[in-house]
This record gives structure tokens, sequence and C-alpha cells, in this order.
């Protein structure tokens, strides 16, 4: 499961904007806003939960953690520019 702060720092490290998830995970951007704006564990159907998920693996995201125990993120893909 994921946290919504998982969500809101795995699109910022990555530098996505809402709408750039919203392409690769093909969840709508109403709902990708509305999901980062929750607190803990995001109200939203587990579909649209792994597809999020899968789209920020696939970009270089891997989480750790639980939700009740040091949910986080690691950092794959390199966010600097060359």
């Amino acid at each position: 499961m994921l946290t919504s702060a998982q969500v809101r720092s795995a699109r910022h490290a990555l530098r996505l904007s809402v709408s750039q998830l919203a392409d690769a995970s093909g969840v709508s951007t109403s709902t990708i806003k509305r999901l980062e704006a929750d607190d803990g564990m995001p109200m939203s159907t587990k579909a649209n939960l792994a597809a999020i998920k899968h789209a920020l693996e696939s970009a270089g995201i891997e989480f750790v953690g639980t939700p009740d125990d040091g949910p986080g993120i690691r950092i794959y893909k390199s966010t600097q520019s060359t």
C-alpha cells in the first residue's frame, strides 16, 4: 500500500507534473490531485493505486516501508540535468 505522501514525494522527486503522471498511469489528473491532498492512506480504487505505483516504479522509484512504519521512497533515476 502507498501513502499520499509517498506519491507526492515520488512525483516531485521525478519532477513530474500531475498531467505527466496522469498520462503515464492512465489515472485522471483530478484523481491524482485528490489522492495527493489526503493524509495517510489515500482514498482511491486499488486499480488506480496500482496504476500510479507502476508508473512511478517504471520511472525509477522504489517504495519502502509500510504505511505504519517508515513509509518512504528510494530514487533510482537521476533527476539531475546533464
